[in-house]
């Protein structure tokens, strides 16, 4: 039997997303984001633009749902954490694209929405 996970697994795990647009964030096109999926629990990392390093720690909630919980270290030494909810989808050309309704914990107030696709190597 298929687990209710399979679709997103297999267009999450190992693969990487840049940030397509992204309102209030500290996140850009040049930030990258690596994702591995293990049961219904994911895991990330993620670096680049204003970004030093970055961690994520999630589950996939539904078919095509996850919610995430991240921490960064900015370039300008700024520590913050915050909170996502997520559905993955896939665009005109295959890729995996996600789609983010997020809000800050700790470093920063506010939240907004963001959009990510994947990079096709």
């Amino acid at each position: 039997m298929e687990s209710p996970f399979a679709t997103i697994t297999e267009r999450l795990h190992n693969r990487r997303f840049a940030v397509a647009s992204n309102t209030h964030g500290l996140s850009d096109a040049n930030t990258i984001f690596h994702y591995l999926v293990d049961g219904a629990a994911i895991s990330g990392t993620y670096r680049g633009g204003k970004i030093h390093s970055g961690h994520q720690v999630g589950r996939i909630t539904g078919p095509d749902t996850l919610e995430l919980l991240y921490h960064c270290l900015t370039t300008d030494g700024e520590l913050r954490s915050g909170w996502s909810r997520g559905t993955v989808g896939v665009d005109h050309t295959g890729r995996t694209t996600l789609s983010f309704v997020w809000g800050w914990l700790s470093g920063a107030s506010g939240g907004g929405e963001s959009n990510y696709v994947e990079q096709v190597a």
